[in-house]
């Protein structure tokens, strides 16, 4: 593989987890999680090609939103997927709350075998935390490994400039949820 083509995949799964995020952005914010099939857009049009001017024919894979995930635990929803060989990739995008490093030492402690209510008091002093910050992942993965990580953080309104979000890009963001995504594709 040249140089080049090694770049082929992290550049192209970069663009797919922009794209989604940028799409899941058009309907605002508190969203349910979102999953999409990152399918050739070649096989897409030629099963439906009524999609011609809905799609960029010129980009090489297309995001399908899928049917809501339930409620419910999403590693446990994410874990009962199997995505069938036509799709290439697979992205999700979620809603998440961040806290600055010094803050998360304020949280309640979580052993590794905590049960449910554990991780929903953590959760809850989390989001009422003051200096959270909302945000939305999108981690996307594609067949061949590559994975890249989307993160818009939620702009505070300023009275004089409106909101403003702020963007973060790096396939390191969300090392588990790249992880459960690519084990849906594992045949």
């Amino acid at each position: 593989m040249t140089e080049s083509g090694k770049e082929a995949g992290p550049t192209r799964v970069a663009a797919l987890a922009r794209e989604v995020e940028e799409f899941v952005a058009t309907a605002g914010w508190e969203q349910q999680p979102q999953l999409f099939a990152l399918v050739p857009t070649s096989e897409l049009l030629r099963q439906q090609p009524e999609l011609a001017d809905q799609l960029d024919s010129g980009s090489e894979l297309t995001p399908v939103a899928q049917e809501s995930l339930p409620d419910g635990d999403l590693a446990d929803a994410l874990a009962s997927i199997a995505w069938p060989d036509v799709v290439h990739g697979c992205a999700l995008a979620q809603e998440i709350i961040v806290l600055p490093p010094d803050a998360e030492a304020e949280l309640p402690e979580v052993g590794e075998t905590s049960d449910a209510g554990d991780i929903e008091r953590l959760r809850q002093a989390a989001a009422d935390h003051p200096l959270r910050t909302e945000a939305r992942l999108v981690a996307a993965v594609l067949r061949d490994g590559s994975a890249a990580c989307v993160m818009r953080l939620r702009g505070s309104h300023d009275e004089d400039q409106g909101a403003a979000d702020e963007i973060i890009e790096h396939p390191e963001l969300a090392p588990n949820l790249v992880d459960a995504l690519r084990a849906t594709l594992l045949p």
